[in-house]
Parts: C-alpha cells; structure tokens; sequence
C-alpha cells in the first residue's frame, strides 16, 4: 500500500477550530548569540562574544507554540516557578494568546530554563536551570487537577511529557481511568520514567531511541523496527504509536491494522531542537480537526521537515505547511 496520503487543504483550514489542551513540563529556552575569534588565555576554549540574546517557549510551552502558530486555540497546563524565566514564560503565552488558566506558579522555586549559546550557526554549549528534587508539588497538583476537569472541554489533550516531574505514574493513573469511562482523544509525546505507566492513549510518539528502550528492542532495521512497534501498541494499549525516525522519516503503527512508513521531507536539516514538539502539536490539530492518523502523519512529517531546517527552537505556521504541501504535489 503506498504510503502517500491525499491531503486536503481543507484540513489545515480546520486547525483554526481545534482546541487543544496541553499539559506537561514548561520550560522556559533562552539563545545566546555570538561570535568565536579566538581561545581564551585563560583555558583552551573559545571566547563567545555576545551578539544577541532571546527567549523562546520551550518544552510542553514549545507545543503550545506550534499549535498556536498553526492556528489552533490552546490551554497550557503547568507548573512554573515565581521567578524571573515564569514570569517571562508567562508573558509570552498571554502574547500568544493562550489560555493560562491551568498554569500554577509555586514561590520559592525554579522555573525550568534552558539557556544554548550559539556562534557561527553552532551550539557550543547549554546550561540547565531546572528541579531535581521533585519540587512544585502543590502548583502541579493543582495543574493535574485543572486538566482532568477539563479533558472533555478540548477537541484533543496532549501531555509533553520531558521526564521533569510534572506527569507521573498517578496523573496518567487518573487519565487513563478517566478515558475509559468517557473517551477523549489523548496524545502522549514519552519519557523513559513514565514508559511503564503510559496506556490506552489515541496516539504515542516516541522518536527512536525512546522506542528502543521501551520496547527493550534495538532498532537497527526495518525488521526490528516492526517488532517494536506492535510491542509498544501492545504494552502501552495505544491506538497507534508513530515512532519518529530522524532522517529516515516516521513510521506509524495502528492496532490490529497495516504499517505505514514516511520517508522524510527536510531539504536540510541545521537543528533538530523542538521538532518532536511540532510533530506532537501538528497530530494533535490533525486529529483533533478529524483526519485519520496516516494524514496526520503526514503533516506531521511535512511541518517537521520546516523547522529541522531553522536554527533553534521555531515554528511553523500553517501557510507555510499549506505552501510545502503543494510545492511537493502533496496536497492533491
């Protein structure tokens, strides 16, 4: 069966109704820009000189990004701290217009940020700013809270899960109980602490080495491929599980039906940061506006091949899927 789904602009067109809750770990991903012009005197590494400096949505607030500049409408469900980089995270979705009913700041604690520097075009380093010790237990218990009383309010829920705390065995318990007695479509992008709690999601969406370990399967070929696949439908009693593959593509796993493999859309690919954020939110407005998965996956795959090609974490607005769609003949 070929792999190539038609895709009509209409779908895209319906991004605008979709509304999406998003729940996972907010972060905050600061860029510092420069130039190297020599090593240090002081130990052999290169002198950055600061060029510029910005703030992007990162993590769970990443996705809530990409699906607003898709065109959906968004709630973001979190927790952050009471600092400088929460504040900041906060601005910034209000300036996109989100809905951050279900963000809850805790004082006296860290908001998770993520600070690259950057020079010619390189990451040379990053510095984490983040919670080790399982804090903001009361602010995300509240945010749990928010999302399961809302569930049936969103066309589609996605957790973003960045293994930092905020989902955990007992929220994906709830969840889960919660589908079966009245279905909701759930999306769940995976970390390895929760791989052995997550079931019974619409769509799961680990990238390669996540599913390796999941499934206790070494991808190296299309045959160990497949076996981790129908093992993680499986184990996790998922609907589908779409394994994100770099640049050999994605390939989407249904249950109790046929494989179906994506090659990969990217002309060139400068920086993988966030791309499995935009892949989660464009399933997300996809299923949510009614597409079947292989569509889905499809302009998933496409806006995936946009923001590989952009250096940090970015976006991709739906013209521009739309405009990709049809310069590759795959919109009709």
């Amino acid at each position: 069966m070929r792999s190539r789904v038609v895709l009509p602009e209409s779908w895209i067109k319906r991004f605008g109704s979709c509304r999406v809750l998003v729940a996972g770990d907010m972060m905050l991903d600061q860029f510092v820009w420069g130039e190297v012009e020599r090593i240090s005197p002081e130990a052999p590494v290169p002198v950055v000189r600061v060029t510029d400096e910005s703030f992007r949505l990162g993590g769970a607030a990443n996705v809530v990004s990409n699906v607003r500049s898709l065109g959906g409408r968004v709630s973001a469900c979190g927790a952050i701290g009471a600092d400088s980089a929460g504040r900041e995270l906060m601005r910034m979705l209000i300036d996109l217009e989100v809905d951050v009913a279900g963000i809850f700041r805790a004082r006296n604690e860290r908001t998770i940020r993520k600070t690259r520097i950057l020079a010619q075009q390189q990451q040379m380093v990053r510095l984490d700013r983040e919670r080790t010790d399982g804090a903001l237990s009361r602010a995300a218990a509240m945010a749990r809270a928010h999302v399961l009383a809302r569930v049936h309010e969103a066309d589609v829920v996605v957790l973003s899960d960045y293994g930092k705390g905020f989902i955990n065995a007992g929220f994906l318990e709830d969840l889960a109980q919660a589908r079966a007695r009245r279905p909701f479509r759930l999306i769940i992008d995976p970390k390895d602490a929760n791989f052995a709690y997550y079931r019974g999601a619409s769509l799961v969406t680990p990238n390669r080495d996540e599913a390796s370990r999941a499934s206790g399967i070494d991808i190296r070929d299309d045959r160990s491929l497949g076996r981790a696949g129908r093992a993680l439908v499986a184990a996790w009693g998922a609907e589908a599980v779409l394994i994100t593959r770099g640049e050999q593509g994605m390939s989407l796993f249904v249950e109790g039906g046929e494989t179906r493999h994506f090659p990969t859309v990217a002309r060139h690919v400068f920086d993988v940061t966030g791309a499995g954020d935009t892949v989660l939110a464009t399933c997300a407005l996809a299923i949510g506006a009614g597409a079947d998965l292989p569509t889905a996956a499809v302009l998933a795959n496409h806006a995936a091949g946009l923001v590989v090609g952009e250096v940090g974490t970015a976006t991709v607005t739906a013209s521009q899927l739309r405009a990709d769609l049809r310069s590759r003949g795959a919109d009709r």
